[in-house]
């Protein structure tokens, strides 16, 4: 039988002058055996105590450090042919992969039927060059990839967190709940985070929350008392990618402290030509949807190359004692 989820008894949040929040250290569970194959299997993992950003990097904050910097983003710069082996030399421009929703029901799982590499979109201009932050100050930013993420934590003084460390603090607090706030979705019918709302890709119904990103503290924090771990945009970790997680550890001396993937295993075997690393983001997004993709939970894992870019894609950072 499961056991009986519980929230730690916290005496409240810790919060430093720079929006950051304090992660007490401890042993969890790490990942589900309940859901997709990679989340598998459900191990334990020792945590020492981390500060975290209390919500994910917004277009405000980063447009801070590209003030500051005069930082141009992977998306703003045309690709290299000779990294891509292949490629079609009319699609190397600047650009990124932008969702842009069918307007009827798809008959296949093809995504390139609502993904499409738009010239000119990047962080600045969202959905392509006519486009603008006007009204988005406060969404997270999107359309950075790895190294963009990378160049602001170095800026603020940060890192970004393993995937060990995300999903602890995207727990809340709970012992392996489903959801970041228990085991409901959608508890009394309440959205706790901006995620597909409908019948993905073409139907969304947008009862609460917006059609794409939301300004961060749309929704209600967890336990920890942090901000938009689930939904609205999948994050960058620092971790590489594995299609498992390791077998749990056979004696409690021998549990893992904030483990961290091997590279080789992160390449993908479709593409051996192309030897880019992939990541591991965590948290879903705002395209998370109950008939496509469940992964608004904090055990969910995504694989993402260092070198992509897309509109649904963000991050935050963490600091360590």
């Amino acid at each position: 039988m499961r056991a009986v989820i519980q929230r730690e008894n916290l005496a409240g949040p810790s919060r430093s002058e720079d929006g950051l929040v304090w992660i007490p250290g401890k042993t969890f569970i790490m990942g589900s055996d309940r859901h997709y194959p990679e989340e598998a299997p459900a191990h334990p993992v020792e945590i020492d105590g981390f500060w975290i950003d209390e919500t994910p990097v917004t277009n405000r904050q980063f447009a801070e450090f590209v003030k500051a910097t005069g930082y141009v983003t992977f998306a703003e710069k045309a690709p290299d042919a000779k990294d891509y082996p292949g490629a079609l030399p009319h699609m190397l421009k600047a650009g990124s992969l932008m969702f842009d929703p069918p307007i009827r029901p798809v008959a296949s799982p093809d995504i390139s039927q609502w993904w499409t590499f738009k010239f000119g979109a990047n962080w600045k201009h969202p959905y392509g060059r006519r486009s603008d932050l006007r009204g988005k100050l406060d969404h997270p930013v999107v359309h950075v990839a790895l190294c963009d993420a990378r160049a602001y934590a170095d800026w603020a003084g940060k890192d970004l967190p393993t995937e060990a460390e995300w999903e602890l603090a995207a727990r809340g607090g709970l012992d392996e709940a489903e959801f970041a706030w228990g085991d409901e979705l959608t508890p009394g019918g309440r959205q706790m985070a901006n995620t597909w709302q409908g019948i993905f890709p073409h139907h969304n119904l947008r009862s609460q929350g917006d059609d794409r990103t939301s300004p961060v503290r749309s929704f209600p924090p967890n336990g920890y008392s942090v901000y938009d771990m689930i939904g609205n945009v999948w994050e960058w970790t620092g971790d590489f990618w594995s299609t498992r997680h390791p077998e749990p550890a056979a004696k409690a001396c021998c549990i893992p402290v904030n483990p961290r993937g091997p590279i080789e295993a992160s390449y993908d075997p479709m593409q051996p030509a192309i030897r880019i690393p992939r990541r591991v983001l965590k948290g879903g997004s705002h395209l998370c949807a109950p008939n496509y993709c469940r992964r608004y939970r904090p055990a969910a894992r995504h694989a993402e190359p260092e070198d992509t870019s897309t509109s649904h894609v963000g991050f935050r950072c963490v600091k360590r004692p």
